[in-house]
């Protein structure tokens, strides 16, 4: 058995990302041990999947499930509805500002010590908001849980990569993809309905109750992947080093924007939905499923494709299948526009299409960026999840007030699928990725 540190399983040595012989690169990882090669871990691929899709299912929920509660939540902490939206702010400028980091802190403390630990903070900040009497002490909550849900989002991809080989590595992620995508839908329906039931208080009581169940299962069969011999300290040089060498290396910065460039490109309509829905196609503002449907059952429907493929085709293949998708519905999509046809329904159908095609990049692109460097996969998975979130604050910050038209809207679309497919090009010129996949 190949051990998933060695220069002949991956290609690289350390962090350095120095490529090894290239004869070998193409051989699949194994789990990591920083010693034998340790047995199968006791819970099976799909509840792992289950357990990584739930911690990373928790962000989402923790911003879409309190939505529908905004006005009550208003009159009841005597707040005015600009500081309850503020809330949101509380919540997300800590979840920014701390993903950089949380990978780094698993690879000095261990992963599943800090997926524990991310829990239980998670849990605190949930109980927090639901005893909240003021803005200030909702707000306070809310920076708690901001600061702690990333590490489910990080940790958990790094716990992933640590554990299965490249084969099985695709098809967990593409569960967890699956899984994931069910969030948009489910978070705030589940908040409108406990809203109606039991009252906003409920609605971070059910997060707590969410956060405790994940604690629980991942304390019971969760296992720890990163053993004490293979972690890295946190003192500041080696850990600016560390940085300096994963933001100059060629192929992780370039499959980083690869990943960040596709998913840029939904996000225009999901940004720009309340311009597209209400002025474009005419609808109320009750009316949002119209275009969110169409997107996550694209990305259902996307995540079982790429898990069906993994295995039967290498990673780099189904990157280029995925983008070959994109690219069919980014052309119908600005031939629509171009034809001025009705907008019911032809402006929706290149959404889902597009949506597939971008999740069946993820979870070869996620593989062949955290084995640029094996031995901190904790960082590197900060570092590829921070890249995406600072491309999507671009996008609202500066792009999406321009996009007036819905012309525009589906042209930039296009020329970010169209950067993603260069980034990823280049990737692997950068290093001549020859990576194959195990027989299934």
């Amino acid at each position: 058995m190949v051990h998933a540190g060695s220069p002949r399983a991956l290609g690289v040595h350390g962090f350095s990302g120095k490529p090894a012989d290239r004869r070998s690169a193409g051989t699949p990882s194994m789990p990591i041990s920083g010693g034998p090669t340790h047995a199968e871990p006791p819970a099976s691929v799909l509840a792992i999947a289950a357990m990584v899709a739930g911690l990373s299912i928790l962000g989402q929920f923790a911003i879409a499930t309190y939505l529908p509660a905004f006005a009550v939540m208003s009159d009841d902490l005597k707040a005015g509805t600009a500081q309850i939206q503020q809330s949101l702010t509380a919540y997300l400028l800590p979840f920014t500002l701390m993903m950089p980091w949380h990978g780094s802190i698993s690879d000095a403390l261990g992963r599943r010590r800090m997926i524990l630990l991310g829990c239980a903070l998670f849990t605190l900040g949930s109980l927090v908001c639901a005893i909240a009497t003021s803005i200030e002490w909702l707000d306070a909550g809310r920076a708690v849980q901001g600061s702690s849900v990333g590490i489910g989002v990080i940790v958990g991809r790094a716990m992933v990569r640590d554990t299965f080989d490249g084969m099985r590595a695709q098809k967990v992620m593409a569960i967890v993809a699956m899984i994931f995508a069910l969030g948009p839908a489910l978070a705030p329906i589940c908040g409108g309905w406990l809203l109606l039931w039991a009252g906003w208080r409920s609605i971070f009581v059910f997060l707590a109750l969410l956060s405790v169940s994940l604690l629980v299962a991942c304390w019971r069969w969760m296992p720890e992947t990163l053993p004490p011999a293979r972690r890295h300290s946190l003192h500041p040089a080696p850990l600016a080093r560390a940085y300096g060498t994963m933001l100059a290396h060629g192929r992780f910065m370039a499959l980083s924007l690869a990943n960040a460039s596709v998913n840029v490109a939904i996000y225009v309509y999901v940004l720009c939905a309340p311009r597209f829905v209400t002025e474009y196609l005419g609808l109320g503002p009750q009316s949002f499923g119209w275009l969110f449907i169409p997107i996550v059952t694209g990305i259902l429907f996307g995540s079982l494709i790429a898990h069906r493929i993994a295995g039967r085709v290498s990673p780099e293949r189904s990157v280029m299948i995925g983008h070959a998708v994109m690219l069919l519905a980014a052309t119908f999509n600005i031939a629509v526009c171009a034809l001025h046809v009705p907008a019911m329904p032809w402006a929706l159908m290149a959404l889902p299409v597009f949506s597939t095609g971008m999740i069946m990049t993820q979870p070869s692109l996620q593989l062949l960026a955290l084995d640029c460097f094996p031995e901190r996969r904790g960082l590197a998975s900060s570092g590829y999840v921070a890249i995406q979130q600072f491309g999507n604050l671009l996008l609202s910050a500066l792009m999406v007030p321009l996009l007036g038209s819905t012309t525009k809207m589906a042209i930039c679309m296009a020329a970010l699928q169209l950067l993603g497919l260069t980034m990823f090009v280049a990737a692997r010129l950068e290093d001549g990725l020859s990576y194959q996949p195990q027989s299934p």
